[in-house]
Formats: structure tokens, sequence, C-alpha cells
């Protein structure tokens, strides 16, 4: 556990590359609301109109949508939301795009990378505030990530992949090769499946990649890393993170560990992770929103930011520990569910 126990600085200062992304689906929802308090329209006279372009329906990103309200329910300010959910469809994240910039919002949040994508391809001009996305360089969406240079700024979702698939080696003592699950679309899995791999070729540890192009295939392909794999391992991945029901109830049920990106995996039934906390990663989103609505910050000087090494949590599932006989009694200071 000495990794576990010391997020490596270097992991958040000097390894900005990694997570959640994209892949197919369908359909488009919309839900708009008005929020905010008379305290801050009698300080500027302002409603402010803001565009909501989520990725599609799961628990970290609907985390990251809800912590970003509450940040501008907390500022006071007076404001319309237009919520919007592209279903996982990329054609759906474009037409979205289209008509939150034709509504001239005063600001669009962006939840998961090709939300984001969507949204700055249409965009020069609109501040855009991206969360639940690794690393908004290798994504195209800035010029870098501590001086972003144009439109676009945010929260990222860096994860401490090597301290995971240490979490890996402890829970999993004996694994001679580990699978490594992810959606080819997902540019940031790619990245993160990058760093697994570097990590378990450190630990002597074989693996090998198994992916899918979308979820239909989820269960296909965990039932072929059956009697092939020890254990299994899956970065924070919107596909994936989203089908993770169908990943436990196959892996589960086959004494196959899970070892995961994000603690809202483990919640649906995914072994153990060591995460961040994504209410808290939008409630930061929205901060950032407030300094630019308000205080007339400039999305191309403000550094993408990343949550504190600790606001990192280990969690594990008992439920699922009982099913794989995996012991996690020995996870100190670990968040049990």
């Amino acid at each position: 556990m000495k990794r576990l126990k010391t997020l490596a600085s270097a992991v958040v200062a000097g390894t900005l590359a990694l997570a959640l992304a994209a892949c197919g689906g369908n359909g488009a929802t919309t839900e708009t609301t008005d929020e905010g308090s008379s305290t801050a329209e009698a300080a500027t006279g302002s409603t402010y109109k803001i565009g909501v372009l989520q990725l599609t329906e799961h628990a970290a990103l609907d985390a990251s949508n809800e912590g970003f309200v509450a940040a501008l329910d907390d500022a006071g300010i007076d404001y319309e939301i237009d919520q919007q959910n592209a279903q996982n469809d990329q054609s759906a994240c474009q037409t979205i795009a289209s008509k939150l910039v034709n509504d001239g919002d005063d600001l669009i949040l962006t939840i998961g990378t090709p939300a984001a994508q969507a949204v700055a391809s249409a965009t020069s001009d609109i501040p855009i505030i991206g969360t639940a996305i690794t690393d908004f360089a290798e994504s195209g969406l800035v010029a870098d990530n501590e001086a972003p240079g144009g439109n676009v700024t945010g929260s990222s979702d860096l994860t401490p992949v090597a301290d995971q698939i240490d979490l890996l080696q402890q829970l999993v003592p004996d694994a001679k090769t580990v699978g490594l699950l992810y959606c080819t679309a997902e540019s940031n899995s790619e990245v993160q499946i990058a760093m697994a791999e570097e990590a378990l070729d450190e630990a002597g540890i074989a693996h090998e990649r198994y992916t899918v192009s979308s979820s239909n295939e989820i269960q296909q392909v965990v039932e072929s890393m059956v009697g092939k794999v020890d254990a299994v391992y899956t970065p924070t991945d919107n596909t994936i993170a989203a089908g993770m029901a169908t990943v436990s109830m196959v892996a589960n049920e086959n004494g196959l560990p899970v070892i995961v990106g994000c603690d809202t995996m483990v919640e649906d039934g995914g072994l153990a992770s060591y995460s961040i906390n994504y209410y808290d990663l939008g409630y930061k989103a929205g901060e950032m929103a407030v300094e630019i609505l308000t205080e007339g910050a400039d999305p191309a000087e403000m550094p993408i930011e990343y949550l504190a090494a600790e606001d990192c949590q280990l969690i594990a599932n008992q439920a699922t520990a009982d099913e794989v006989g995996i012991d996690i009694s020995g996870l100190e200071d670990a968040e049990i569910v």
C-alpha cells in the first residue's frame, strides 16, 4: 500500500494524461430550470444563461453535473440553466452543441470529452467549461493544460492509475495476467491503458487489451476474458462505466476481480478503486464558471484544475469481494460499500 498511502505528486503535477471520453447510443433529453438568489442579481443586475451538454447518463457524470449546479447556487448568482443529455450519441452531441451556441448562452458546461469537443467545434467565442475530461490538451481542447489559450478550460478527472494497479496487486497478489478493458472510441481511455501497461510491466505482470466499440459488446468481451486473465482493470471510461452492471454481473459470477477507475464503478459492482470524487470535480468546474461570469476571468488564462491528492478516496465493495473470494479486510481507511 506504499503508493496508495501517497498519491504520487508526479501523477497529479507531471502526468497530465488520462480518462473519460465516449461512444455510441441514441436520443437526447432536455430540462430547463431557474435557480439562484436575489443577492447576485442585486450585485450584477444579470441573469446568466448557462447551457449544459452531458455526454450520457451514469453516476459519475451525473455527480459532476450536480456538483456544478451546487457551486452556482452556493455563489448566489441568478441563472437559467438548459440541461441537455446526448444519451451517448455523438451525432446528438453535435446537434445539441449547435442549439446551445445558437441560443446565445453566456457559458456552456460540457461533461465528457466528446461533449466538449462538439461544443468547442461549434464556437470559439462562448466560454466553455469542461469536466469529467482527463487530458484537455491530448483531446485537442486546449493548446496547453497550464495555458489553455482559447475559450475552453475546466476540471480534469485525472486518476492515479499506477496506484490503482498497486491496489490490484495487493488484492490479487497471485495475478499473472491482467485484462485491460476499455472502449476504443475514448481517447483518454487509451492514455490510461498505456499508463496501466507501464505499471504492470514494472511489476512483471502480463497484460492483454480487451476492447469494445459500443456498450452492446460489453457482455461478450467480458465473457471472453474468463479463464484467460486473473484480474481485470478498467479506467474511467464512459462506455464501461455506463455498462458497469453488465461487467460486474459476468465478472463476479466467474470469480474475476475487477479494479476500476472511480468510486461509482465500485458502487455498480466493481471490486475496488482509488478514486476522485466526481461531485467535487463538478463543484470545482462550477467555481471556475462563477469566476468567468462574475469576475470576467478569461478561460484562455485559466489552467486546467485538478483535485488534490487528499481528495482521492480508497473504496471497495464488500458484496463483490465476498462473491469473488477476495479479502478486503487489509484495506486501511477504505470506504466499504
